[in-house]
């Protein structure tokens, strides 16, 4: 599972990445992120994980994890945190 975790995490770090640079003007702030990365990601993550998350159900998933990382590991590194997160509850 821990390479899983480590693919996630790494495209997590891409769509990061790719969104700062979409949004390069306003240095990548956006407050409609987890839009952005659900169209980048859902399919890569539905592959990765063997799942059939729609764009939707992703986005709230990304706000969760937000909000979970800042409760429970302010400060943690977020790719692998997140992808950690995603691997013990789908895979």
């Amino acid at each position: 599972m821990s390479d899983v975790i480590q693919e996630i995490a790494e495209f997590f770090q891409e769509a990061g990445h790719a969104h700062h640079q979409a949004y390069i003007e306003t240095d990548g702030a956006d407050p409609d992120w987890p839009i952005w990365y659900a169209e980048y990601m859902v399919e890569k993550l539905n592959t990765l994980l063997n799942a059939s998350f729609t764009k939707s159900e992703l986005v709230y998933l990304l706000i969760t994890m937000e909000r979970d990382l800042a409760s429970n590991a302010p400060g943690a590194n977020w790719p692998q945190y997140y992808g950690r997160y995603l691997a013990e509850r789908y895979l």
